[in-house]
């Protein structure tokens, strides 16, 4: 059957056959045992699915996975250590040594650094691009060497929509992928295939665990990009692999070809799977998902709206607010809200901002954002503090910024937090 979005939460990834667990079980085993030495061989060749060390699969990470890659209507997907290692290889699953790619600039601060920096010394080039660019703009920026373009559903920690049609137009046009990381959106309130995402990415310890218990990262694949109709762009796809005897990924999967090479070839070299025990805590928090992201919407909007007409607060970013200029977009993308996560700075600017923050009783000063619990950070002083001024406001944050994260608890005790604080500024 075709469930709805919330069903599947509960329902997707894991299917009981008589007598066998209701609930996911956890497979907490580094190895597998088989019978004979061919049976083995065959998977070592990838010419027979199976389980045969957890550093590359593991049955309950492949559950998890093949929930969210329901929920986003994806083709296949698998689980890394990390939000930034599903980032990470995402884009190197494609984009090699002497390889470029687009980035919009108003990312999370440690997929910036990555990206400009990390990835550099590995030869690969990476140009940032500002969210509201023209299509004419954006089309000067691609180079024969342009292997990807890459974007945030909602912005971190600026809350701004990312406009998945433009971007996915002007990446076909010159034959490569759309990758969007849909963190804080979730697939409850953003699903970027349907707008021509080509490849979805989750740090899976944000609003999917919701909890702050596990470190998690995803990666799903639509499984429309045709690789073999760009042959010449993503040669790691369709020319020969010698470690695993000349195998070419586009012509044995199909379909499969981009997800299974990032799990044959990077998990296996690189090693960042997720635990079995974080995945189990992944696949539970799933089936509270649709019902927490409602939550944290409606709460969300009615803080935004007590700060927009507070007297101490200088600007409130939140595109779910009618009076927002991202508000059409907001619509277009994320018509049942975007997230708990909105953007304010307090009047005074930075110094005022922190004095505020120190004064919350409620809200948490913490790295973590999009769980239970309100938590919020200054990302110039925090997050994005490794970035000069300028990379600051190229990448929209504000020195005055404040990142608030609307948790779950009554929303007139936050609000009640926030104006015991603002008194104070």
């Amino acid at each position: 059957m075709n469930y709805s979005t919330e069903t599947k939460c509960l329902m997707g990834g894991y299917t009981p056959h008589q007598g066998e667990p209701r609930q996911v079980p956890i497979v907490q085993s580094t190895t597998f045992k088989y019978d004979t030495s061919e049976q083995m061989g065959k998977l070592f060749d990838l010419e027979a699915s199976g389980y045969f060390y957890t550093r590359l699969q593991n049955p309950t990470n492949d559950h998890a996975a093949a929930k969210i890659c329901d929920l986003e209507g994806g083709f296949a997907a698998m689980l890394t250590s990390s939000g930034q290692a599903a980032n990470f290889y995402a884009i190197f699953n494609i984009c090699e040594t002497g390889g470029h790619f687009i980035a919009s600039s108003s990312i999370y601060g440690g997929t910036y650094n990555l990206f400009g920096t990390t990835m550099k010394k590995m030869g690969i080039e990476c140009t940032f691009v500002d969210n509201d660019i023209t299509p004419e703009e954006l089309e000067k920026q691609f180079r024969p060497n342009t292997k990807a373009v890459f974007g945030e559903t909602i912005t971190n920690p600026t809350v701004s929509i990312f406009d998945i049609e433009k971007f996915a137009a002007a990446a076909h046009k010159h034959g490569v992928p759309l990758i969007v990381d849909n963190t804080f959106a979730t697939p409850i309130n953003c699903r970027p295939f349907e707008f021509g995402c080509d490849i979805v990415t989750h740090s899976t310890t944000k609003y999917m665990d919701g909890h702050s218990v596990g470190v998690g990262g995803v990666i799903v694949d639509s499984g429309n990009f045709d690789w073999m109709a760009h042959k010449d762009k993503f040669p790691g796809l369709t020319t020969p692999d010698e470690s695993y005897h000349g195998l070419i990924y586009a012509e044995k999967f199909g379909k499969a070809a981009y997800i299974t090479k990032a799990t044959s070839q990077l998990m296996r070299d690189f090693g960042s799977i997720q635990s079995p025990m974080n995945a189990f805590y992944l696949n539970v928090s799933l089936e509270s998902l649709a019902v927490r992201m409602a939550r944290h919407c409606s709460s969300a909007l009615k803080v935004a709206q007590f700060l927009e007409k507070h007297d101490k607060v200088a600007w409130v970013d939140y595109s779910d607010l009618e009076s927002s200029p991202q508000h059409a977009l907001q619509q277009k993308y994320c018509p049942k809200g975007t997230c708990g996560v909105l953007a304010f700075g307090i009047k005074g600017g930075r110094e005022a901002s922190i004095r505020f923050m120190d004064s919350l009783k409620l809200a948490f000063i913490e790295t973590h954002v999009a769980d239970a619990k309100t938590a919020l950070l200054h990302p110039a002083s925090h997050t994005h503090r490794q970035m000069t001024d300028e990379q600051l406001l190229a990448a929209g944050v504000r020195p005055d910024l404040i990142r608030f994260s609307v948790g779950l608890e009554d929303p007139d005790d936050i609000i009640a937090d926030l104006k015991q604080a603002l008194e104070k500024v």
